[in-house]
């Protein structure tokens, strides 16, 4: 009987789907990506390798991701607890395997919004984010009411918001961000923005919540679809687009930066 039990554990073991993807270097380094929420409600456009000889716009090499988000694009948790579409939200994202705990990390990634990209204010629209491990997103990158956004939400809320790029600055070009942060939940913590090789945001303090692991979310995530639908009478989100590349995580400068020409 022992003996038949462990073969269907092992059988279900191995049968599990995994939701993690395979990115290329070109794209990717310093860490590995699963899908979030779970797998198996992404659809397949919501997140494609793509190619530069096919037409789409690619940072440096040959490749970069791109991100679909459309109306009713919602997902769950495996084990229940979350469901985007009870929470008014709407997402296709990947969710970052490298977890910090404390201590100095860097982080690089460039974006590039079609020019055709639609604002979709007053939904709140995250490009980005920096979240906890069992506990509340601290880091925001939001293209907000138009351009690219940083919102500091260690304390819970939103205690400072930053205008690092505009809408003008954003649409059909690619923009590089440069990220270094020293993770405590103590005073003597940092966090730093570079967009283009120019520092547009530095804050001293606390960068974290105690006893828990950071990690680095991107892609699309639509908050409070509601809002929209109220405001043009009952008319679904749009489709928007983002495109990704050269995201990089590691424990100095010279890990993320790229020869970006």
């Amino acid at each position: 009987m022992k003996k038949i039990l462990s073969i269907i554990l092992i059988t279900l073991f191995y049968s599990t789907p995994s939701f993690s993807v395979s990115l290329p270097k070109d794209v990717v380094s310093g860490s590995k990506f699963k899908k979030s929420l779970t797998g198996k409600y992404y659809k397949k456009y919501g997140m494609e390798v793509v190619n530069k000889a096919d037409g789409h716009p690619v940072r440096a090499g040959e490749k970069s991701i791109r991100f679909e988000v459309r109306a009713g694009d919602c997902g769950k948790d495996k084990d229940g607890g979350w469901n985007d579409c009870k929470k008014d939200r709407e997402r296709h994202e990947l969710s970052g395997k490298y977890r910090v705990s404390k201590g100095e990390r860097w982080y690089a990634w460039s974006i590039y919004l079609p020019k055709d990209f639609i604002n979709v204010y007053p939904v709140s629209t995250m490009l980005g984010q920096f979240h906890q491990e069992k506990k509340h997103v601290i880091w925001m990158f939001k293209n907000g009411s138009g351009g690219y956004w940083i919102e500091n939400y260690v304390k819970g809320y939103t205690s400072e918001k930053r205008n690092l790029l505009s809408k003008q600055e954003m649409l059909g070009k690619w923009n590089d961000i440069l990220v270094n942060v020293n993770w405590t939940h103590k005073e003597d913590g940092f966090f730093k923005v570079w967009v283009n090789n120019k520092l547009a945001y530095d804050h001293k303090g606390q960068t974290k919540s105690k006893g828990v692991r950071t990690y680095y979310k991107f892609g699309i995530y639509r908050s409070w679809i509601s809002k929209y639908k109220s405001y043009h009478k009952g008319k679904e989100v749009p489709t928007q687009v983002v495109y990704f590349d050269e995201v990089r995580a590691g424990k100095t400068k010279e890990k993320v930066v790229s020869d970006l020409k």
